[in-house]
């Protein structure tokens, strides 16, 4: 059985998907940019700006579904310019104490919803 997971601590859906699915112990959470939730704006300040917000707003997320980063055992990062890796990794690995990071991959695309330029996938394991 499947539980669809809401927040209003992250950005509500901008299209017919929902922020997490539960099925049994395994939360799937989609894909997160850096939409503010409580303002609706985009937060397009530095790489760093973005990542940091994306990474709030899976947190809330996981948060919402009774769970953490500790939790998350796969990640997705899509990037529209490889350049900035180091800067985006710098951020995102803050949420992750190196016992805990998950397996990942990043992937450079041309672009990404509402011209962003990062946007984050995880699958969490309770």
């Amino acid at each position: 059985m499947k539980k669809v997971i809401f927040t209003d601590k992250a950005p509500s859906p901008i299209g017919p998907y929902s922020q997490g699915i539960l099925t049994g112990n395994t939360l799937y959470v989609s894909g997160q940019v850096a939409l503010n939730p409580q303002t609706g704006e985009l937060e397009m300040g530095s790489i760093e700006d973005q990542t940091n917000r994306v990474m709030k707003n899976l947190d809330a997320v996981l948060t919402e579904a009774g769970m953490s980063f500790a939790d998350v055992v796969k990640a997705t990062i899509f990037i529209t310019d490889m350049d900035n890796f180091s800067r985006i990794n710098a951020v995102y690995g803050s949420y992750f104490p190196q016992d805990y990071a998950p397996a990942r991959e990043t992937v450079q695309v041309s672009r990404l919803p509402r011209n962003v330029d990062v946007e984050i996938s995880v699958i969490a394991v309770k």
